[in-house]
């Protein structure tokens, strides 16, 4: 048995420790796995963590590109070519979440306090570019930050989006219990079945107890999984806070290379992991970019782009 062998199913752990907090980020998937504030009270979760042998549980804490989100029915068109991915959601028929959320991640870089993963994107059937994707996290006194970049090593323009996929954790209970503040005054509507993008919406227009929380109150029954918009930026930074009833949480915030958001109250019914978290995915692009081409980032040979963001505690 090779040492490969040996390691924990999510793969190589790489510890990171600064001040008051201590990550880990796992090498399958450049999966961010635990993420802790020590702070008067105690230590305390501020992600849904996962154990380092155990296969990651959905998207937990994983590096999302070359889209996040959805391709609808895997089928896309770009440079006048029709592609044809697999259907990474088959109960609704779509290709979800780009192609390195299973690959084994290379550390480039590592000191006590950072780490930076790479990664490449062969080309493939669906998708003919090679990408080298690196996802960089750092601890600071501010919290954790996340970098999730790619650089196309093709001779052809690539289409491209990037995010991440925490699910927060405000403290005891479940997200009904928790009050969220999210800056966004629009929402991209979905079909009810299969998730479809269908219109872009204001916050207040339809379903208001839904989708607007421009002013921070609990979330409750709300059960969302949309793409949020029309982000209110101070000094250009967005930020989402998820507070509980004592006023601490955690916050995530961001800058204008991710115009969008995705909210999902992780709702598996029946299920012990019944929304104990909630995702929140800063985006370069909406689900079906590859589609619309809304927010897409055309990719130049040798270009490089992504976004970033921070998980800060409360």
């Amino acid at each position: 048995m090779t040492s490969r062998e040996r390691r924990p199913a999510s793969g190589t752990q790489h510890l990171l420790r600064s001040g008051d907090y201590h990550a880990v980020v796992a090498s399958v998937g450049a999966s961010l796995r635990v993420l802790r504030h020590r702070g008067p009270a105690g230590e305390r979760d501020l992600i849904v963590p996962f154990d380092a042998d155990e296969v990651r549980p959905a998207y937990r804490g994983v590096s999302l590109a070359p889209w996040p989100n959805r391709i609808v029915d895997g089928r896309y068109r770009f440079g006048g070519v029709d592609h044809v991915l697999p259907l990474t959601e088959p109960e609704r028929g779509h290709a979800l979440h780009g192609l390195v959320s299973w690959l084994d991640f290379d550390a480039v870089d590592k000191g006590a306090d950072h780490v930076t993963l790479a990664a490449e994107i062969e080309p493939q059937t669906g998708y003919p570019w090679r990408l080298c994707v690196e996802s960089a996290f750092r601890l600071t006194a501010d919290g954790l930050e996340q970098t999730v970049t790619a650089t196309n090593m093709s001779d052809t323009v690539a289409p491209f989006g990037a995010s991440g996929h925490p699910y927060l954790v405000a403290g005891p209970g479940r997200v009904d219990d928790w009050t969220l503040e999210l800056p966004a005054d629009i929402v991209l509507a979905v079909t009810d079945d299969r998730l479809i993008p269908t219109t872009e919406q204001a916050v207040d227009a339809s379903d208001p107890q839904r989708f607007d929380f421009r002013r921070a109150r609990r979330i409750a029954d709300a059960r969302i999984d949309h793409a949020f918009t029309g982000l209110r930026r101070a000094d250009g930074v967005a930020r989402v806070r998820l507070t509980d009833a004592s006023g601490s949480g955690v916050s995530m915030a961001w800058n204008e290379a991710c115009p969008w958001v995705q909210i999902h109250t992780a709702d598996v019914p029946g299920r012990a992991t019944d929304r104990i978290g909630l995702a929140v995915e800063p985006m370069t692009c909406p689900p079906d970019a590859f589609n619309s081409e809304n927010s897409l980032i055309y990719l130049d040979p040798a270009a490089r782009a992504g976004g970033s963001w921070t998980i800060a505690a409360i």
